[in-house]
């Protein structure tokens, strides 16, 4: 405990007026010297004036009883993913216990520890931010210093270091604590440059670059493993240290997974293989669909199907309708007739790969499209196309499209029979699973649909198993079928009074809808396959879903980012619709799979900044250091299993806060006022005598 006096001053008027008073004094009294009066009249005169300026101001003495604070120096522990490798967090668990037995040594000093938590590494190790935190509640006059005990690897470091500390909080060093050894090995990959859309049928670009520490003075190719979508792609062999072009198929829309995998390096073990792995996901998109349509005849229909595709902003549509068949002769002349020349080589010779769909909209067999163009069509079907049929009456008689080659990748067969009487298209047992018909509003196979009626379907019969049947109209006769023929896809739809629910007659119906759907599936959407394995984020939860035409889907096998494989079971939540859960995901690259169909699917981000470069550095925080006045030490030994602390010492503050074996913290002389007592000087009772007697002797004197 201590106790400190001064003195205080309480003027009762303004300072000012104060002044101008002394002023006009000094001035009176060298008048009355020049006017002959006593030395010593003028000396009590002037006594007067300095005791009647002193009561004016009020003096007082002022006692204070402190109690000296303790200096606070802070030490951030570094507990990050990055820590967790090679014996750093137990270098950082022993140097903390040090630090705190050392400070705990000095003089009038105590220790507060903060902790940097691991988390998931998305948004790397904020060690700047929880420096600012723990200074939150010191305050700035008792604030000794900080120890950053960490391996460098920080991603909140600001572009101007000088202003990491608050107002206040300056003359106290920051001094860095290094957990990394020297020579440390290590090789990773970037991703220098990578698009996050892909068009569908063209290469995606990635650049990305190999690097190794230490780097051999004449470093040899790695080997590069590249995989799309959990399959082999290819190997690459990429010099360390060099930028390499990888390009990558667009095959399928949706989310498309790269992984690229370098081989570890020879001789001792690296850090960590984890950045010796990096994904990268994007998205597969179509640049534009284009789509074929031909319709026979003018009919109700063909308007929806021509409103429907010029819509979509995202389809190029051709349309051609055969206004006058060849066999149709009237006697007007051509120069008469508003026709274009069919331009039958150009589209179906030519250009035909170059649509994405094709539909035939009630046509029929004529001299207009010969065998060889239809034979092409079943060709490009084959090689990955698709071809929608929907149906009229002609497909039931000797001119239908079944008569041509076309019949090889028809999945059904005409009867020959039309089928006219009132009816409700009805969703199948096998449609209620598929995703091109579920959710339309029919709850069960044997429920009423809730649409309109339609009046008219043509009888057929199915080719075996090859197809299956979504839709159903009367008799139980095939209305909506869908066929995978070689890598392409064809569907039917078996009458052409969908207009009706265009039309909202009797109610309406998902026509849009269902029409949409069906050319999306037969442009190979992925949300629309019959056989899917999908993931999904909820919450910290990992949700996968499997559709399937099955009664049961194939057991499902997860291997985790850490190498260990879990089967987890199905639960049904739809028909031809399973899920199942992954409670706590860990961040990584989760591979699946589930029968045939395997998924990669990364949770959070798996190219985080925390594993991108894992040698420790001193380069981030040395600015920080500088800065303050503190210094930056590495502590791990050689054998790494022990640490090296230099010696700690109190130093004044704006000395040198650092040197050779020694770090330094600063002394602050903080304390805590327990009273504070006020006396006053020159006021009251005392000073009114004291003025009244020297102005008595001053007129005694002069009266003399």
């Amino acid at each position: 405990m201590r106790h400190q006096f001064d003195i205080l001053f309480d003027p009762i008027v303004p300072i000012w007026l104060i002044a101008i008073g002394l002023l006009a004094a000094i001035a009176l009294l060298a008048l009355l010297w020049r006017a002959g009066f006593s030395r010593i009249g003028l000396a009590l005169r002037a006594l007067l004036a300095l005791a009647l300026a002193a009561m004016l101001l009020d003096p007082r003495l002022r006692t204070q009883q402190t109690e000296p604070l303790s200096d606070i120096a802070v030490i951030i522990a570094d507990h990050s993913a990055s820590q967790h490798l090679d014996g750093r967090l137990e270098r950082t668990r022993a140097a903390t216990r040090l630090l705190r037995q050392r400070l705990a040594a000095l003089p009038n000093t105590q220790a507060r520890t903060h902790v940097v938590p691991a988390d998931d590494g998305l948004r790397g190790t904020r060690l700047v931010s929880a420096l600012k935190e723990a200074l939150a509640d010191i305050p700035p006059e008792r604030f000794a210093g900080a120890f950053l005990v960490t391996d460098g690897l920080v991603h909140d470091m600001p572009a101007d270091a000088a202003r990491i500390l608050p107002r206040g909080y300056g003359g106290a060093p920051v001094h860095v604590l290094l957990t990394g050894r020297k020579n440390e090995r290590d090789r990773w990959i970037s991703i220098v440059r990578a698009g996050r859309y892909g068009i569908i049928g063209k290469e995606l670009a990635i650049v990305f670059r190999l690097n190794q520490q230490p780097m051999p003075r004449a470093p040899g190719p790695v080997n590069v493993r590249v995989r799309l979508n959990g399959q082999e792609l290819r190997r690459q062999r990429v010099l360390p240290g060099a930028r390499a072009l990888l390009r990558v198929p667009v095959r399928h829309a949706g989310q498309n997974v790269v992984e690229l995998i370098a081989e570890p390096m020879t001789g001792a073990p690296e850090l960590s293989l984890r950045n010796n792995h990096v994904v990268h996901t994007f998205k597969g998109v179509r640049d534009r669909l284009r789509v074929l349509l031909i319709s026979g005849k003018p009919h109700p229909g063909e308007r929806i199907w021509r409103d429907l595709l010029k819509s979509d902003p995202m389809v190029d549509l051709v349309h051609f309708t055969i206004l006058r068949p060849p066999e149709k002769q009237d006697g007007t002349p051509i120069s008469e007739l508003a026709l274009i020349a069919f331009p039958t080589y150009e589209l179906f010779v030519e250009k035909l790969r170059r649509f994405d769909l094709i539909i035939f909209d009630r046509y029929q067999r004529r001299s207009i499209l010969s065998l060889d163009y239809l034979q092409n069509v079943v060709d490009y079907v084959r090689d990955g196309g698709a071809v929608l049929f929907t149906a009229g009456p002609e497909f039931a008689d000797e001119d239908s499209l079944y008569h041509t080659p076309l019949a090889d990748i028809l999945p059904i067969t005409p009867s020959g029979r039309v089928i006219e009487r009132p009816f409700r298209a009805r969703v199948s047992a096998t449609g209620l699973r598929h995703p091109l018909t579920a959710g339309l509003g029919q709850d069960t196979p044997d429920a009423t649909p809730p649409w309109g009626r339609w009046f008219r379907v043509i009888d057929t019969r199915m080719k075996g198993d090859r197809a299956a049947v979504l839709m159903r109209g009367p008799d139980d006769a095939p209305l909506l079928t869908l066929s995978h023929v070689g890598e392409g896809r064809v569907a039917a739809l078996l009458s052409d009074h969908v207009w009706l629910w265009a039309r909202r007659y009797d109610g309406g119906g998902p026509y849009v809808e269902l029409m949409r759907r069906l050319a999306h599936w037969l442009m190979k959407e992925p949300d629309l396959e019959e056989e899917q394995l999908h993931a999904r984020l909820v919450g910290a939860d990992l949700l996968i879903t499997r559709r399937t035409l099955a009664d049961t889907p194939p057991p499902l096998r997860i291997t985790t980012p850490a190498g260990k494989t879990l089967q987890r079971p199905w639960r049904r939540r739809a028909p031809g619709l399973f899920e199942t859960r992954l409670r706590n995901a860990a961040p990584g690259l989760y591979h699946l799979r589930s029968g045939a169909l395997s998924r990669s699917f990364p949770v959070g981000a798996a190219d985080v900044p925390e594993f991108r470069r894992l040698l420790a550095t001193a380069d981030v925080l040395r600015p920080l250091a500088q800065a303050t006045g503190g210094a930056v030490r590495r502590i791990a030994t050689g054998d790494g299993k022990t640490v090296r602390l230099p010696g700690l010492a109190k130093v004044d503050t704006g000395a040198t806060m650092a040197g050779r074996g020694w770090l330094g913290v600063a002394r602050r002389n903080a304390a805590r006022v327990l009273a504070v007592r006020h006396y006053p000087l020159f006021t009251g009772l005392f000073a009114l005598i004291g003025l009244l007697l020297l102005l008595g002797t001053a007129w005694r004197l002069e009266g003399r």
